[in-house]
């Protein structure tokens, strides 16, 4: 009719878009299926002394282990400690012994979500053994390791001995060619291995010292001490992103108007038929019932 404002009922504009929902489908939740990363956690550790040593007394009438680790720490569990002195009762008349005495010990091991790192500083320290009370086994001006994984680059793996050392009284200068051997008549011997490093895909190790020691004080069977001596130590495992798939692939979701799936070509129909003939079937019952009421005006 010209002239004439054509309103759509209300009923009818929520019948329409109700097929019209129909037809499009489902629609897929955006970002299904995608891959999402997780972290295996990094590891460091730090050790200041550590010692593997075998006390034999009195003419190896008692054996006492000296098993000892000064400063150990580990990550993420651990993070710092700094100790002076580490002592070892029943080596020495029931008496604390002393065996190791320093101005700065400290170890130090962190983890991050990137980096795992292990540190270890050793500043004038004197190292002593049953039997050699007031002779140092050795003494160190400075030491320090260093262990740092990184995720995604080489580990690194550094050991740093500046000057000299003094072993059972003697001053010697330290090499990295090859162990460094210490004889003294009447007290012992000493083998120091110096700066010790290791590196893998993913791991680092560095030892500043490695002390194979044999001590038996003008061989009177007092102390004998064997074994070995591990100084300012470091390690690390660098952390690892991994990225994995999501256990929900998405659905697979054509677009609307996309061609009809091979299967379904000759029968003319496709994966949204039962959405699309449903809202057919809503369209032609109110298409009907509009036709009905029409003619009942006219009649």
């Amino acid at each position: 009719m010209n002239g004439t404002n054509f309103r759509m009922p209300a009923r009818r504009w929520a019948t329409v878009a109700t097929a019209t929902a129909l037809a499009a489908g489902p629609v897929a939740l955006a970002g299904a299926g995608s891959a999402h990363a997780t972290v295996d956690q990094g590891r460091a550790s730090a050790v200041v002394l550590r010692t593997g040593l075998d006390v034999s007394l009195l003419n190896k009438t008692v054996d006492v282990p000296l098993a000892v680790s000064l400063n150990e720490v580990q990550a993420p569990q651990s993070a710092e400690k700094t100790a002076l002195t580490a002592q070892l009762d029943g080596v020495n008349g029931g008496q604390p012994f002393s065996v190791l005495g320093a101005d700065v010990a400290t170890a130090k091991a962190t983890v991050s979500a990137t980096k795992a790192e292990g540190y270890t500083n050793l500043a004038h320290a004197r190292l002593h053994v049953p039997g050699l009370p007031l002779l140092s086994l050795i003494e160190i001006d400075a030491v320090t390791s260093k262990a740092t994984c990184e995720a995604g680059k080489t580990p690194v793996a550094t050991s740093h001995l500046p000057g000299a050392v003094t072993v059972l009284g003697k001053r010697i200068t330290v090499t990295a060619s090859g162990p460094t051997e210490v004889q003294v008549p009447g007290v012992g011997s000493v083998s120091l291995d110096l700066s010790k490093t290791s590196t893998t895909s993913r791991t680092a190790a560095a030892t500043a010292l490695e002390l194979k020691v044999s001590v038996n004080p003008l061989k009177l069977n007092v102390a004998d001490v064997e074994g070995t001596v591990t100084l300012a130590q470091a390690t690390c495992e660098a952390p690892e992103v991994v990225s994995t798939p999501s256990a929900d692939p998405a659905p697979d979701v054509k677009p609307q108007g996309a061609p009809a799936e091979a299967g379904l070509a000759e029968t003319g129909g496709s994966s949204m038929t039962p959405y699309i003939a449903g809202g057919a079937v809503l369209l032609l019952a109110t298409g009907g019932g509009a036709v009905m009421m029409t003619r009942r005006r006219r009649g």
